[in-house]
C-alpha cells in the first residue's frame, strides 16, 4: 500500500512539475577573467554555484593549480598531500581547477576548501551552455560549512587552461561579482521563497536557522527605509485528471489547484501537504495585514515564532497555534483569516493565484524552482543561505555611495580609505578627506563639511566653496598672522576664488606680499608729510603738530579753533544767503501768481461787461471807418 502511494505520488508530481521543467530557468553568472598567461587573457562567463559564499560587490584575484591527482576532488587532498594553502604569508590566494563528475559539487567544493583553496573552478565535461550547480541533499554539514566560492566553467576554457597548467605556465584568474546583481540606486527589492515546512531536511533547518539569524538586519533596514521585502511561497497543482485522487485530496487544497509535498513523504502518518500550504497561506496573509498596518516587517517575527511554538514533531503545527502567534503580534487574527479564504472551496484563492504567477521568471529573473530561494533587484541569488553572505548580496544592490552603515561594518568590507587615504585628497591639517568608503571599495569625491561644499577632482584637489568657506581651512587661501593681528585673502562674499586685501599684493593662495605705500608714493604725497609703512597699510603724519592728516583727501588741516571761527563763518553766511534766496524766490512766486489770477479774473469778467478800455477802443474804432469814408 505505502509502495502503490509513493509511485502514484510521483505520478502526480511529474505531471505537475511539467510546467515547471517546461519553463525558463536563468543561469546566474559573473565574469572570470584571466589575467596571464598572454595567449589566454581575456574576460569569459561563468556560473555562479549555488552554495559557498560569493563575493557580491567584490572581486577575487588568485593562481590557478590543476592537481596532478584526484582531479575530480572526489576525494580529500590530505590522502595526496596535496596543499593549496599559499606558500608564504600574505600570498595571492590559490583557486582549484577540478573536473566535473563522479562526485556531488559540494563535496569538490568541501575538499577544496579542506585543502586550503580560496575557490573551485569546475570545468564542465560537455560542450554546453553553462548550469547552475545546485547543492546536494547529503550532508548537511557541506551545506553549512562551505564558505569559498565556487564556479563552472565552459569546456573550452577549462581544456586551455588545463593544457596551460599542464605546460608549466603561471595561471592568474580574476572573479568578478561586481556587475552579478543590478545596483540601480538608492533602495533594495528582494524575495525570499521559502517554505513553513519544518520536517524536511537540512534545507529547512539552513532556512530556518537564516530566518533567526537574518531577522533583525532584516526589520532594521526594512524600518529605515533601505530595503522593500516581499515573501513567497512556492505550490503546485494537481493535474485535473488526479483531482479526485487520495494523493491530491491530501497533499492540495481548493480541489486541487494548490498543493505542496508531504512534510515527512509518508502519507500515513504526520502532516499532510495540504497542511503545509494552508500554513504558507497564513504567513502570506500575516505579511499582507502587516504590510497593510505600516509593519512588514513583523513577518520576520511570526515566522520566528511560528516555528518555535507550533513545530510539526510537537503535533502543534495547527490553525489554533498560528491563530495565538497572530494575536501575540497585535495583528487582527479575523483579516488574516478572511484573507486565507475556504481551503474546501472550489474556486480560486487569489492570494495563492498571484503566488504561481510570480513564480514565472520576467525579464532577467528565471522561474523560481529551487527552495529556498532568494532573488535580489530581480536577480536569483547563488550560494550559502547565510546571514552575512546574505547582507553583503544585498549591499552590492545599492548605488554605490547610497549604502546603509551596517553595509560598511568591518564584518563586510574593508574600507579603503584607511590605506594611503585611499589615493584622494586630504587634508591634514583639518582632517578632511575625498575619500569615502563604499561597500565596493571607495570612491574620491570633494565632501561637504559643516555645510560647506568641497569642489574639485576629489584626488588631488578639493577646494571649500560658497557661504562659509572661510570657516573651513580658511577656504584654501592665505592668511598671516602678525602682533595678534590676522588678515586673510579668504571673502565669504564670493563663492570662491582668493584675492589680497587692500595693502596686499599676490596670488592669494599661497602668498600675498605687503604694498609699501611709501616707497612707492601711492599715498602720504601731502607737503610736509612724512609717511611710514606699515603691515598691510601705513602710517601718515603732518610735519606741523598743529596739522591734522585727512586719509581720504590726503591732505593735512589745521587743529586751531580760528579755522573752526573761520569755519563756522563760513557757514553762517551760507545759510543766510540760502534764507535770502528762499525769501527772493518766494516773493517772485507770489506776484507772479498774483499777476495770473488778475489776467484770469478780468477775462471772465469781460465776458459780462464792457470795459473801459474796450469802449474806448470801439470809439477808435468808428473814427477810422468814418475817415474811410
Amino acid at each position: 500500500m505505502r509502495g502503490a502511494a509513493w509511485r502514484a505520488l510521483l505520478v502526480v508530481l511529474a505531471l505537475a512539475l511539467a510546467d515547471a521543467a517546461a519553463g525558463r530557468f536563468v543561469v546566474e553568472k559573473n565574469s572570470i577573467q584571466v589575467t596571464s598567461p598572454d595567449e589566454l587573457k581575456g574576460k569569459y562567463e561563468c556560473a555562479i554555484g549555488n552554495f559557498g559564499v560569493p563575493q557580491y560587490g567584490g572581486t577575487l584575484h588568485g593562481w590557478v593549480e590543476y592537481p596532478r591527482t584526484n582531479r575530480k576532488g572526489c576525494q580529500s587532498f590530505d590522502q595526496f598531500d596535496i596543499s593549496f594553502k599559499p606558500k608564504k604569508a600574505g600570498g595571492r590566494p590559490n583557486f582549484v581547477l577540478l573536473d566535473r563528475g563522479e562526485c556531488f559539487f559540494t563535496i569538490k567544493a568541501w575538499n577544496a576548501q579542506n585543502a586550503g583553496a580560496a575557490a573551485v573552478l569546475v570545468v564542465d565535461d560537455k560542450s554546453e551552455p553553462l548550469i547552475t550547480m545546485d547543492n546536494s541533499e547529503e550532508g548537511k554539514e557541506h551545506l553549512e560549512n562551505i564558505t569559498i566560492p565556487s564556479v563552472l566553467i565552459t569546456k573550452n576554457l577549462g581544456d586551455q587552461l588545463k593544457k596551460s597548467a599542464e605546460a608549466g605556465d603561471l595561471l592568474s584568474v580574476l572573479l568578478d561579482w561586481r556587475e552579478s546583481l543590478p545596483h540601480p540606486d538608492e533602495r533594495v527589492e528582494y524575495e525570499f521563497w521559502t517554505n513553513s515546512n519544518d520536517e524536511c531536511g537540512p534545507k529547512c533547518d539552513m532556512q530556518m536557522d537564516f530566518v533567526k539569524s537574518f531577522r533583525g538586519t532584516a526589520q532594521v533596514l526594512e524600518k529605515k527605509g533601505y530595503t522593500q521585502f516581499t515573501p513567497h511561497y512556492i505550490t503546485w497543482y494537481c493535474p485535473e485528471a488526479f483531482v479526485t485522487s487520495k494523493q491530491c485530496k491530501s497533499q492540495c487544497i481548493n480541489h486541487g489547484r494548490y498543493c505542496a509535498p508531504d512534510p515527512e513523504q509518508d502519507f500515513s502518518q504526520g502532516y499532510d501537504g495540504k497542511d503545509v500550504v494552508v500554513q504558507n497561506l497564513h504567513q502570506i496573509c500575516v505579511f499582507k495585514i502587516a504590510n497593510e498596518t505600516g509593519k512588514p516587517w513583523l513577518w520576520w517575527d511570526y515566522v520566528h515564532d511560528f516555528a518555535l511554538r507550533c513545530p510539526m514533531k510537537d503535533k502543534k503545527y495547527t490553525h489554533d497555534c498560528a491563530s495565538d502567534v497572530i494575536k501575540s503580534l497585535g495583528l487582527d487574527v479575523e483579516k488574516v483569516n478572511k484573507c486565507v479564504g475556504d481551503p474546501d472551496a472550489d474556486e480560486e484563492n487569489e492570494i495563492l493565484k498571484a503566488e504561481q504567477d510570480a513564480q514565472i521568471g520576467h525579464g532577467k529573473r528565471g522561474d523560481v524552482t529551487i527552495l529556498p530561494t532568494l532573488v535580489i533587484n530581480r536577480r536569483q541569488y547563488r550560494g550559502k543561505l547565510d546571514k552575512v553572505a546574505v547582507l553583503k548580496a544585498i549591499c552590492s544592490g545599492f548605488e554605490e555611495t547610497t549604502e546603509p552603515a551596517i553595509c560598511l561594518s568591518e564584518d563586510i568590507q574593508t574600507n579603503e580609505c584607511l590605506d594611503n587615504n585611499g589615493g584622494c585628497w586630504l587634508d591634514k591639517a583639518n582632517n578632511v578627506t575625498a575619500c569615502k568608503d563604499t561597500f565596493r571599495g571607495r570612491v574620491c569625491e570633494c565632501p561637504i563639511v559643516k555645510g560647506v561644499k568641497f569642489v574639485g577632482d576629489g584626488y588631488t584637489h578639493c577646494e571649500a566653496s560658497g557661504i562659509g568657506r572661510c570657516e573651513i581651512s580658511n577656504g584654501g587661501c592665505w592668511q598671516e598672522t602678525r602682533d595678534g593681528k590676522t588678515i586673510s585673502a579668504c571673502s565669504n562674499e564670493v563663492s570662491e576664488g582668493c584675492k589680497c586685501p587692500a595693502g596686499f599684493r599676490g596670488d592669494g593662495v599661497k602668498s600675498c606680499e605687503d604694498i609699501d605705500e611709501c616707497k612707492e608714493k601711492l599715498f602720504c604725497q601731502c607737503k610736509g608729510c612724512s609717511c611710514k609703512n606699515t603691515w598691510g597699510s601705513y602710517e601718515c603724519s603732518c610735519g606741523d603738530e598743529k596739522m591734522l592728516y585727512m586719509r581720504e583727501h590726503d591732505t593735512c588741516i589745521s587743529k586751531e579753533g580760528t579755522t573752526a571761527t573761520v569755519g563756522w563763518s563760513f557757514l553762517w553766511v551760507i545759510f543766510f544767503g540760502l534764507v535770502f534766496a528762499g525769501v527772493g524766490a518766494y516773493a517772485v512766486y507770489k506776484y507772479r501768481l498774483r499777476s495770473y489770477m488778475d489776467s484770469e479774473i478780468r477775462a471772465i469778467m469781460a465776458q459780462y461787461m464792457p470795459l473801459d478800455n474796450q469802449e474806448g477802443a470801439n470809439q477808435q474804432h468808428h473814427v477810422a471807418h468814418a475817415d474811410d469814408i
